[in-house]
């Protein structure tokens, strides 16, 4: 059996590159075979992408759902971490995470823990506004 999704009504989702909007109704929907999947919650778009780990978040999300993308994408991404790292050290361990399943393939995985790195990099951003 494949991969199952429950949509909500108007609920956005990429499958395979394409971005499908659903109708007015609930809807049901069997993936049978591999191919990228994002649902609405875990698509940023390039608008959306107002950070440095929002960038980093964007280019991983390209690669997943792209390939064709990931060797323009993977300079972009490594660039970005890079400054990242150089910025914010104590975001190494995320980091090291990430790459290490991007390295492996496992590009959802990756946007998961870049998810991680998003949620970091806000404390981060409350903490110098507090500060001021």
């Amino acid at each position: 059996m494949g991969l199952k999704l429950v949509l909500k009504p108007h609920e956005r989702l990429i499958i395979g590159g394409a971005v499908l909007s659903n109708g007015h109704s609930r809807a049901e929907l069997i993936i049978e075979n591999t191919v990228p999947v994002l649902r609405e919650r875990d698509i940023m778009s390039p608008s959306s992408a107002q950070t440095p780990c929002g960038m980093i978040y964007l280019a991983l999300q390209l690669m997943y759902v792209d390939p064709q993308l990931r060797n323009e994408q993977r300079a972009m991404y490594d660039s970005l971490v890079s400054q990242v790292l150089q910025a914010a050290p104590s975001t190494q361990q995320i980091i090291t995470r990430m790459n290490s399943e991007l390295d492996e393939g496992r590009y959802y995985h990756a946007l998961k823990t870049a998810r991680e790195l998003l949620n970091y990099e806000q404390t981060l951003l409350n903490n110098v506004h507090d500060r001021t």
